[in-house]
């Protein structure tokens, strides 16, 4: 799909990146191939042995299943061209190049936000309404929940597509970034940005609101059941149910609302840059690791699954 219409000059986008100096380019080539490989493995990882062991088939890590593929997709988005960029010592990408990754960040992105969504509400009916479960949480349920955060990621995605890459780019081309993210290509724009940027920031509030309401009013239910528990080993077992999803949830708002619902003027591309670091390559190489580590239920279908392949 071309995106480009006539008052358009700009044929592609140069990615500064990160750094000229030749040493820290290798520095940062093994470091980021390494990350890539790390998220490659642990999260495909992840998916092939949950749907390799049956104890696995629960709504719980259907939802992993979800979140793990979602991560897996949105670092392909980023790393890969990263990687080659710094390889080749080419940074440059074309506009449709730039539109098309755009995209798939988005889409990925946001559905990333209301599954971790489904995931809290999956937490709530597990620890609030355990006799109703498996009725609640059907697999249509699960099945329904996981498109409708695929078609909102989608959605989103097309929204900002069609906004940012409907502007005129007739300028400089030289984006202070490392990839094409939203605000640093609006930045290049010699058209009037003001009503994008709200629009931007208003989409993107609402998306993050709706899934932070769900997650807050299902967490503060499931908190209040977890104080009427009282054995403190009944607390402990439903705490670490949550536990795993809590340290994600934080870990992926606390970088999107640092990097997205702020003003304009407040952003320095340099510490975006790093921001964007941690959201598009280390949490999604931390996800398959927070949610295995403490997972009892995961480190044994591991162990079975080594035995199997040594007997």
């Amino acid at each position: 799909m071309a995106f480009k219409d006539n008052s358009t000059e700009v044929n592609g986008f140069v990615l500064v990146g990160f750094t000229d100096i030749p040493e820290l380019q290798v520095l940062l080539f093994i470091l980021f191939t390494l990350i890539y490989l790390i998220t490659f493995i642990g999260n495909l990882g992840l998916i092939a042995l949950i749907w390799r062991e049956s104890t696995l088939h629960t709504p719980m890590y259907f939802f992993l299943t979800s979140l793990s593929l979602v991560d897996f997709g949105s670092s392909s988005a980023i790393i890969p061209k990263v990687i080659a960029g710094i390889l080749t010592g080419d940074k440059t990408i074309s506009y449709n190049g730039c539109a098309t990754q755009m995209f798939f960040f988005v889409t990925f992105a946001t559905t990333e936000n209301y599954l971790l969504a489904s995931m809290a509400y999956d937490r709530y009916v597990a620890v609030c309404k355990p006799l109703h479960y498996a009725t609640i949480m059907s697999s249509r349920m699960c099945v329904g929940l996981t498109i409708s955060s695929y078609v909102c990621g989608s959605l989103n995605s097309s929204i900002h597509i069609g906004y940012t890459f409907s502007l005129s780019f007739c300028g400089s081309n030289i984006a202070n970034h490392f990839f094409c993210d939203i605000p640093p290509i609006l930045n290049l724009s010699c058209s009037n940005i003001r009503y994008t940027e709200l629009l931007v920031c208003v989409i993107g509030a609402f998306n993050m609101a709706f899934a932070l309401l769900v997650i807050v009013t299902t967490y503060l239910s499931i908190f209040i059941a977890i104080l009427r528990i009282r054995s403190n080993e009944g607390r402990q077992k439903a705490f670490f149910t949550c536990a795993s999803h809590l340290f994600a949830v934080s870990l992926f708002y606390g970088a999107t609302i640092f990097m997205y619902l702020q003003p304009s003027s407040a952003h320095s591309m340099d510490t975006d840059k790093m921001a964007s670091v941690f959201y598009t390559m280390i949490i999604p190489m931390l996800n398959p690791l927070v949610y295995s580590l403490r997972n009892k239920d995961v480190k044994n279908a591991f162990r079975k699954a080594t035995r199997g392949k040594n007997d």
